[in-house]
């Protein structure tokens, strides 16, 4: 079953929240609630939200905090913010500033009060935009293989990189929580390694599709990632334009 889209609203008032939680729950999406920045932050970096709502939390600027922390975070920056300012009677104490107003990159800007019904078509339209990148988990137990693989699919606008794990083990765990379409799989790893992770991975139905990376592509390997259900095979050290068109064939395929 395809997971919930999941909403994190970082909003400091209650009954909003509570209202604004029972139309997404009514909608079929999973809320995430967040009443200040730093709880905010723990929520996204233990799981990528789809979509954030971005309302009125204090002290006054830290909406604007944790929206420039997410821009200039590659995990988080192609995540579609709408942001939800003070009513203009508190906007001087607890609104956006006009100069954060003009550096604000949000696909969506609405002033309280606001009917939380009303915010379901935004969001909706929004998750159908965002939902057309493709997902995908990062494993390998070496942090510069991860970053490097991190950095050649990020600027690409049709990807999302929505997660890392260091082992097979940590993988399975990542690919439930996540709902990725596509996971780059290293086959040697500590704890349990790439090849039974994938087995167990596509064990499951609906499973992401799996690409093992492997500094060889000799025989042994491509015969035992294929019985393990694996889609495909890279060279590591090709890893380049093949990987990224890989990516984009198996997740057709999806």
């Amino acid at each position: 079953m395809k997971a919930k889209p999941t909403i994190l609203v970082v909003d400091n008032e209650p009954g909003f929240c509570m209202s604004l939680g029972d139309c997404l729950d009514t909608h079929g999406y999973e809320l995430k609630l967040a009443y200040n920045r730093a709880d905010a932050w723990t929520l996204l970096s233990a799981r990528t939200p789809d979509l954030v709502v971005l309302g009125t939390i204090l002290p006054r600027g830290d909406a604007f905090a944790l929206h420039n922390s997410m821009r200039s975070t590659d995990l988080f920056k192609a995540i579609p913010i709408i942001v939800l300012d003070a009513p203009p009677e508190k906007q001087v104490l607890a609104g956006w500033r006009k100069h954060e107003g003009f550096c604000m990159d949000a696909e969506d800007y609405l002033v309280k009060p606001i009917e939380p019904e009303s915010l379901m078509p935004r969001i909706a339209k929004l998750l159908d935009t965002a939902t057309a990148r493709v997902k995908v988990l990062i494993v390998d137990d070496h942090a510069l293989i991860r970053e490097g693989i991190h950095a050649l699919l990020s600027p690409r606008p049709d990807m999302q990189v929505v997660g890392f794990a260091q082992n097979g083990k940590e993988a399975v765990t990542k690919v439930a929580e996540l709902n990725p379409d596509v996971v780059l799989m290293d086959i040697r790893m500590p704890e349990m390694s790439g090849l039974e992770a994938t087995k167990v991975i596509c064990g499951q139905p609906h499973h992401a599709k799996i690409l093992m990376l492997s500094q060889y592509d000799d025989a042994d390997n491509v015969v035992a990632s294929k019985a393990a259900g694996a889609w495909d095979l890279i060279p590591k050290q090709s890893a380049s334009d093949r990987l990224v068109n890989a990516i984009r064939t198996a997740a057709c395929a999806a």
